[in-house]
């Protein structure tokens, strides 16, 4: 989920205790399955393996249950199947733009959940290509805040092609073109400094600024949609203030 980078990382602390953990850890292993069938099982050979394999340990995905996925997309294991990446474009309450990006076996099931979750939540499906014009595809690292300083983070990843270093509260948002993530990441590791999770996602050119009711519906839609075990990610083009989000953290 991403749109206010702010709720990403709430969000993403209160996954590692949230009832959902075992469908969060089923994504991150699909993640580890496609990657090594799309690109080998060689991690320094294929970096979208590496990155989704750092996720996946950040998020306490025990080893055996990442080799095995690992081994199942590289076709050394039994079981693995066939996934395919669907992006689904709509349009949630007061006007909020969705892109939904499935990993499935089942694209018949993956519309039919989609479309059921935007529905009963106040969001509608629009026609392929209405809604992504409004997102670049982007590298986005986030760098736990710790004792770092915005200097600290940007002289370590500026002349690996970083455009922009933004303050989230607790950690760093560190924004590249997609194909510099890596060198981005690596550049990170070079200085030593620790980093959460480094993916190309879909960030919004503009954003819609919403108030408390606007916002606890945009939440609820994204939590359906993300209930769907075909559901790998949703970005979203809101902007939430800090008073806000503690109104609805209350």
């Amino acid at each position: 989920m991403s749109g206010h980078s702010k709720w990403a990382t709430t969000k993403h602390k209160k996954a590692v205790i949230d009832a959902k953990r075992g469908k969060l850890f089923a994504k991150l292993i699909k993640n580890i399955e496609v990657a090594a069938r799309m690109g080998g099982v060689d991690i320094e050979g294929n970096p979208t393996l590496y990155d989704a394999i750092q996720k996946a340990k950040k998020q306490s995905v025990p080893n055996k249950n990442i080799d095995s996925a690992v081994k199942r997309g590289g076709g050394l294991e039994a079981g693995g199947a066939d996934y395919e990446t669907i992006m689904y474009e709509g349009y949630g309450p007061n006007g909020v733009a969705v892109l939904i990006e499935c990993l499935t076996d089942n694209r018949n099931r993956a519309a039919s959940d989609v479309r059921v979750a935007m529905t009963r939540n106040g969001g509608n499906m629009a026609d392929p290509g209405s809604v992504s014009y409004l997102f670049n595809r982007k590298g986005v690292v986030i760098v736990p805040k710790g004792e770092l300083t915005e200097d600290d983070v940007l002289g370590a990843v500026l002349d690996a092609g970083a455009e922009e270093v933004n303050d989230l509260g607790e950690s760093y948002e560190v924004l590249s073109e997609a194909t510099d993530m890596v060198a981005v990441r690596t550049a990170l590791q070079d200085a030593g400094i620790d980093y959460d999770s480094a993916e190309a996602n879909f960030v919004p050119t503009m954003q819609v600024e919403l108030d408390e009711d606007g916002a606890r519906k945009i939440f609820k839609l994204i939590d359906a949609l993300e209930d769907s075990d075909d559901v790998q990610n949703v970005f979203a083009n809101f902007d939430v203030s800090d008073d806000v989000m503690e109104k609805v953290d209350a």
